[in-house]
């Protein structure tokens, strides 16, 4: 099972038209599901007030993620990878360590201590940064990549 845990809710019709369009189109090669947990975004923060934030999201994502999963957290400062070893990262994964990865996209707000403890591997997507919606639509066509990668079929080229 792939699982890609997201703080926040998405909102947009049109982006949320083309997430599932990709967790249709993982269908034939692999379990995903997407979990959405409450985000606490509030605004006027102060510095401490946002760690707390950050913290209680992180909590709440943990309670998500199950014994022997593989966490892969999105992360600004992670490993840049290119997709053919996204897609050996996942096939390594699955077949030497665990049947079951899960990806953790964290708050507007960034991602509490606990989340950063429990991550097997920090992904970042790109040097750039993205609309947090758009980040999880990333993500799932590099999740689909990787599996026509790993099925050798001609999407990726």
């Amino acid at each position: 099972m792939i699982k890609i845990i997201a703080i926040g809710k998405l909102k947009e019709k049109h982006l949320l038209s083309l997430c599932n369009e990709y967790v249709k189109r993982m269908q034939p090669y692999h379990k995903l599901e997407v979990i959405e947990v409450k985000d606490e975004n509030l605004s006027n923060l102060s510095s401490k007030e946002e760690d707390l934030v950050k913290e209680k999201e992180a909590q709440e994502a943990l309670k998500k993620i199950k014994d022997g999963e593989f966490v892969i957290l999105l992360d600004l400062h992670g490993k840049s990878i290119d997709s053919e070893s996204f897609a050996k990262l996942i096939d390594d994964t699955l077949t030497y360590k665990t049947s079951n990865i899960t990806f953790v996209i964290g708050g507007s707000l960034g991602i509490g201590p606990s989340l950063y403890q429990r991550a097997d591997y920090r992904l970042q997507l790109s040097k750039m940064t993205f609309l947090h919606q758009m980040t999880r639509l990333i993500l799932l066509e590099q999740i689909y990549r990787a599996f026509k990668i790993r099925a050798k079929e001609t999407y990726h080229k």
